[in-house]
């Protein structure tokens, strides 16, 4: 498939942007990463291809990715600086603009089904804490205990930061540990859009830090007018200039095709600072998926069913 031409359904994923550099990615771990892609990807489609909807999509290939533990949600979630795993998730349905998202919150197997009984089950948007934990029990969503969580690869690079920050070296820009999320976009067979984010934020981070990935608008957005957006990567910036949103304004306001406008907005948050990446889908199906970064772990399928995967520029593998 040409991502640039219309599609009767597809489905676009993340697994953050910022990715190892080349010579540090054994032929086993490059498949890791393409197959792991891919089972997102099939479980997505699976949905579509029966004709489901976007946001049921959505929500499938995310838990796919979070139970994952190479990408940086769910299961391979990384380490605040005291130790801890703090996951923040959020899902958009195009069709109505209704949202759910959570923020701070561990426990729950799958936190994008956290954020879905927010915006099912909830009359709020984003819950963060005990009250999100609360109402996962109450939804009886699926729990797991530290050791599922765990992964010695995360817990190697918190410990690896946190002596970088002793020591008083200088920060290298690492993207690895700045960046690292999950993410859907879809566009269903009755040409709805729907969007899901999830993340365990940044290696190292404070405790109680909130990135993009859980706010409206910013790391998450979905509109059957415009476009359904996820996006990854240094989350601050990308909460300060509304990355999600400004895209739809570009291409509500501004009449741009999704092309122009994501990838404007990408190359305008390199500018400031704002290392990453997103996907993105309009409401006639075509993607984009454009990043500043040294690569980006993604995916489409469309409605043929042939899975194309990616994680440097230029390198889609056919699955």
């Amino acid at each position: 498939m040409t991502f640039s031409d219309p599609q009767p359904f597809v489905l676009a994923i993340h697994g953050g942007a910022g990715t190892i550099r080349r010579d540090a990615l054994t032929p086993d771990l490059t498949e890791g990463y393409h197959a792991g892609l891919r089972r997102a990807l099939a479980a997505g489609h699976a949905v579509l291809a029966d004709g489901g909807s976007a946001l049921d999509a959505v929500t499938r290939a995310v838990m796919a990715l979070e139970d994952e533990p190479l990408f940086n949600a769910g299961r391979g979630a990384v380490f605040t600086a005291e130790g801890r795993q703090e996951m923040d998730a959020a899902v958009m349905d195009g069709r109505d603009r209704a949202a759910g998202a959570v923020a701070g919150l561990f426990g729950p197997r799958n936190p994008i089904l956290a954020a879905r009984a927010v915006m099912e089950h909830s009359e709020h948007v984003l819950l963060i804490g005990e009250g999100a934990m609360d109402l996962c029990r109450h939804q009886g969503l699926a729990m797991e205990e530290a050791p599922y969580f765990f992964t010695q690869p995360r817990w190697d690079a918190l410990q690896a930061e946190l002596e970088r920050r002793r020591s008083g070296t200088p920060d290298d820009g690492d993207e690895q540990r700045r960046h690292g999320t999950v993410g859907a976009v879809a566009r269903d067979r009755d040409g709805n859009l729907a969007a899901a984010t999830s993340t365990g934020g940044m290696t190292a981070k404070a405790k109680g830090r909130v990135g993009d990935s859980p706010v409206i608008g910013a790391g998450t957005f979905a509109d059957n007018i415009t476009c359904a957006v996820s996006a990854t990567g240094h989350g601050e910036h990308f909460i300060r200039r509304c990355a999600a949103h400004e895209i739809d304004a570009r291409m509500r306001w501004g009449g741009q095709s999704l092309e122009r406008a994501a990838g404007g907005v990408v190359e305008e948050l390199g500018v400031i600072g704002g290392s990453g990446g997103l996907i993105a889908v309009d409401r006639d199906g075509r993607v984009a998926l454009p990043f500043n970064c040294s690569g980006m772990y993604r995916g489409v399928i469309g409605g043929e069913g042939r899975a194309m995967t990616a994680i440097h520029r230029e390198d889609y593998r056919a699955g």
